[in-house]
């Protein structure tokens, strides 16, 4: 795996557990917004080795409950299974973060049990996902699939979106809440600039009025929808 940093300590990134977050390298996406800028081109600078990083989870047996694998893009990587066997194999529960544009390792990843929760970001309604997402071309149908797998039930799960002023309307959130419409947990997330964005112009946050009022909005498809990070 290229692991390019860690959180020791989270009690708010899996719900129900105390846990530690492991940032994966690399993307395939390329959303101005990114928070993470520095994670979403593969390399070599402060990796740290699985080595590591199961060691660090044997020595916090009985402190920490769970693991969460964020990025980063983790399903980009085949291999992420096998580690995650290993920290299975350790007692912790497992979150996976993803963007869903690779359906298959995510159905594999479920199949064999090797996660507990899953949070898939939905970027924007479907019309609007390739500018939202930078790319000239975007997998929309890999992400239907995902989306269509999680809300099946499988595995527990919630979606969330970063609504970002530029990028967002009341007219894509209304869109896109449709097409997500019965999700058990739905989430629009507050931008904030963390000052280490992929492409910072003409992007700006939403009034905590504002993300109030796309709330309600998507609450005529998704009654259980709640802010978050406002």
């Amino acid at each position: 795996m290229d692991f390019a940093g860690m959180q020791s300590l989270t009690l708010l990134d899996f719900p129900g557990k105390v846990a530690c977050i492991l940032f994966v390298r690399g993307c395939n996406l390329r959303c101005p917004f990114c928070h993470n800028a520095s994670l979403v081109r593969p390399g070599a600078e402060n990796a740290i080795s699985d080595a590591d990083v199961l060691s660090f989870l044997k020595k916090r047996q009985g402190l920490l409950d769970g693991v969460v694998i964020s990025g980063g893009e983790p399903l980009m990587y085949p291999e992420l299974l096998p580690f995650l066997q290993k920290v299975r194999e350790l007692g912790y529960a497992i979150k996976v973060d993803t963007n869903g544009t690779n359906p298959d390792l995510l159905k594999k990843l479920i199949g064999e049990d090797l996660a507990d929760y899953v949070a898939m970001d939905i970027k924007n309604s479907p019309a609007f996902y390739s500018a939202t997402c930078g790319l000239s071309k975007v997998p929309i149908g890999d992400i239907d699939q995902s989306r269509e797998f999680l809300m099946s039930g499988t595995v527990d799960y919630e979606f969330r979106t970063t609504a970002v002023k530029g990028l967002h309307t009341k007219e894509s959130i209304a869109e896109l809440s449709c097409w997500i419409a019965g999700a058990k947990r739905y989430f629009l997330q507050g931008f904030k600039d963390s000052g280490d964005l992929l492409s910072p112009a003409n992007l700006s946050a939403f009034s905590e009025d504002e993300m109030t009022a796309l709330l309600e909005i998507a609450k005529v498809h998704i009654p259980t929808a709640q802010l978050r990070g406002i």
